[in-house]
């Protein structure tokens, strides 16, 4: 009789749960193992079947009052067989943080509110390709690149994530390939904004201003510094709904809705101020 375990992943184990969320549309980035797994190497867990891992989930510990869940596989050879709900519930049985954090497929709401999730509000995936959002943008100003994560880097990310994560925010920032922008005024950070080359084109998060102007400054500076043979490449940012600027400015940029993830908590909703999440950073890691 075959035996199932569940373990934490290994870095290379992370990449093939990488390469199972691309099949499944998900297009992550090209550097997104790497900068996930040296956020929590324990937070990763996959089940294996004779050796072979047949599902893939994620809940990541930021500190012990949040964590975030993602990445929930099973290989389509072993669905329907109950292996994703037995490493589901061993993953949130091991998770020790206070709350703890998802974005879900809508439909599956009902499945999450029986362990215990509550839903917060929804996520909407934009995109558009590089030529045509660069026309509708206003040339950038006042950015500068962002290559480390100072004292008041954080500080900024704090008032816009439910807890400190200087560690994910270093690796993120200087990942290969990452380009990163912060915008100030009068000497503080209004902004800052990363794009990351994808599976499929762009992924732009975190997308943080105080004003919309702002993001789109950022925006524009990021865009900027693609070459010219990247123009017809499509952008993907992930937008809280309940930001109206943020809606509207899809709406200026004339992005498409491609994709809705429903944000859920197990606890409660964190204190963040929505107005100013221009992007989400990930769907994996919150």
């Amino acid at each position: 009789m075959s035996e199932y375990v569940i373990r934490p992943l290994t870095a290379d184990e992370l990449q093939q749960a990488v390469d199972w969320a691309a099949h499944e549309g998900w297009n992550p980035g090209h550097h997104d193992a790497a900068c996930f797994h040296s956020t929590d190497t324990d937070g990763f867990l996959g089940g294996f079947m004779d050796g072979e891992m047949i599902a893939s989930i994620s809940v990541v510990h930021y500190d012990d009052g949040f964590a975030f869940l993602g990445f929930y596989i099973v290989h389509p050879e072993h669905r329907g067989a109950g292996h994703g709900l037995k490493l589901w519930q061993g993953a949130l049985a091991n998770c020790t943080a206070r709350n703890v954090g998802l974005d879900g497929v809508v439909d599956q709401q009902h499945n999450y509110r029986k362990s215990g999730f509550a839903f917060a509000y929804n996520n909407h995936r934009f995109t558009g390709t590089v030529a045509d959002i660069q026309r509708a943008l206003p040339p950038s100003a006042g950015t500068e690149a962002l290559t480390t994560v100072s004292d008041e880097l954080q500080a900024y990310d704090r008032h816009l994530f439910p807890t400190p994560r200087d560690t994910f925010l270093q690796g993120w920032i200087s990942a290969p390939t990452h380009v990163s922008r912060v915008y100030s005024e009068d000497g503080q950070i209004k902004g800052y904004a990363t794009l990351r080359p994808c599976k499929n084109g762009y992924k732009i998060g975190p997308l943080f201003a105080d004003r919309a102007d702002i993001a789109e400054t950022l925006l524009a500076s990021l865009l900027e510094t693609l070459p010219e043979d990247q123009s017809t490449q499509e952008v993907f940012i992930d937008m809280p709904q309940p930001n109206e600027a943020a809606f509207e400015l899809a709406a200026k940029l004339g992005l498409e809705k491609v994709f809705e993830t429903a944000r859920m908590y197990s606890d409660h909703k964190p204190d963040i101020d929505l107005n100013r999440i221009f992007g989400v950073t990930t769907f994996e890691l919150g």
